[in-house]
């Protein structure tokens, strides 16, 4: 069920909130050289006079490294604070790809360990914004909100992101965009950890434990299912190549996916602008039920223009699903691994998204571009069911989460006192 929400409380509402539109900037800003680092390694190594084999070694490293880096370091932030983490490691990683740009890949093995450094040295900025949210904005419903914020506002990053890159190498040189992306990068991880909330924000008490946030079995509930949701969205980042090949227009895998983060944007704006009530196990089931529904279409592959707009209805219940997810992994983090868990399940979608484009490839040459569409379609009916068999470990958050306090509502104590009482 949803209501309107107020105009005082929409998104103007959460940026006007004291370290809000700060917070949020410096984390888009932050997250620039993962969100754009493989076209910006792909146009380097293609500069430099290497294949696109090696691209893609060199981008599948980056990005393993990038996967068993996020919740580490989302674990040592929960240990020991953001400041101490954040940015010596978002300095790591970018000393880390300037080594790259810096020496090329005449020496093949310098290049894996330089890209290896970058992935694995990522900050956690999307888990630590995530984190802070209780802290800055106090209301439940507000702290929802922004999570739509947040999801909307990625949708915007990688679209400005890869038109950046594509600027400063036209300026410039790709080894030249890699640096500026990558000092943006410090910097903005530099505006996040000196914010007020950042420095004094400090994880709740947690039981000493190996597996962390792991432990929870709603949480692995939920990124079993989201594994499958990055796999049905990165197949369609390769059968749509497929599709555009077909048609012998290159440009329009370029509609396409603007068209699917367009929807993404309108679902994530539409969400965001209403009240929820309800359990958001529950309504989070339905999301992921609606994008499985929406992916199956992409199979007629019509026309361009119809085949962009079934792209944007693929894309509208995108942000909602993942704005819906962060609040479900807040409910069921144990308590003081609230940053692992967000990183978690960055970490698990990445995974699912690189198994989606390696699946779909081997697919569209045995079946054909319509078996790279079938590939995203079967990824999207298979999250839902891992949410439907798993409704019962779902369906009781952790007794310390902080919707466990208040289910869809109420208010959220500020500062410390309000972290320690968020997981």
């Amino acid at each position: 069920m949803a209501t309107e929400a107020p105009a005082h409380g929409g998104y103007l509402d959460i940026l006007r909130a004291p370290h809000a539109a700060r917070l949020l900037a410096g984390t888009l800003v932050g997250r620039l050289p993962n969100g754009t680092g493989p076209i910006a390694m792909t146009l380097f190594v293609r500069d430099q006079g290497g294949s696109y084999t090696l691209a893609g070694g060199l981008i599948a490293a980056y990005g393993v490294s990038n996967a068993v880096g996020q919740p580490l370091l989302g674990r040592a932030v929960d240990l020991k604070g953001q400041p101490r983490v954040q940015l010596p490691a978002a300095v790591l990683s970018a000393l880390g790809m300037a080594l790259f740009a810096l020496t090329g890949i005449g020496h093949l093995a310098l290049a894996y360990a330089a890209v290896v450094v970058a992935g694995l040295f990522t900050p956690p900025l999307e888990g630590g914004l995530r984190a802070l949210w209780p802290s800055v904005l106090g209301r439940e419903d507000r702290v929802h909100r922004a999570y739509a914020l947040d999801a909307v506002a990625q949708e915007v990053m990688f679209t400005v992101g890869p038109l950046l890159v594509t600027l400063l190498v036209a300026l410039r040189s790709p080894a030249a965009a890699l640096l500026v992306i990558n000092v943006l990068g410090v910097l903005g991880a530099l505006a996040v950890v000196l914010s007020e909330p950042s420095r004094t924000w400090r994880s709740a008490a947690r039981e000493a434990h190996w597996l962390g946030a792991l432990r929870s079995p709603g949480l692995l509930a939920l990124l079993g299912s989201f594994f499958f949701v990055g796999l049905a969205l990165g197949s369609i980042t390769v059968a749509a190549v497929a599709y555009a090949d077909d048609r012998g227009a290159p440009s329009v895998y370029g509609w396409l996916m603007a068209a699917l983060g367009l929807g993404a944007l309108a679902g994530g704006v539409l969400y965001g602008a209403r009240q929820w009530s309800g359990a958001p196990e529950r309504r989070l089931r339905v999301l992921v039920g609606l994008l499985a529904v929406c992916y199956l279409p992409l199979m007629l592959t019509p026309g361009p223009v119809a085949m962009t707009g079934l792209a944007v209805l693929s894309g509208v219940f995108l942000a909602p699903a993942l704005a819906c997810a962060f609040i479900v992994v807040d409910r069921h983090a144990p308590s003081g691994t609230v940053t692992e868990a967000f990183s978690w399940l960055v970490t698990t979608f990445g995974v699912g998204a690189a198994l989606g484009s390696a699946v779909a490839g081997p697919a569209i040459e045995l079946a054909g571009t319509v078996a790279g569409f079938a590939v995203a379609g079967a990824g999207g009916l298979v999250a839902l069911l891992v949410l439907l068999a798993t409704g019962r470990v779902l369906t009781v958050p952790a007794v310390t989460g902080t919707a466990a306090r208040h289910a869809d509502g109420g208010t959220v104590p500020t500062a410390v006192h309000a972290e320690k009482n968020a997981h």
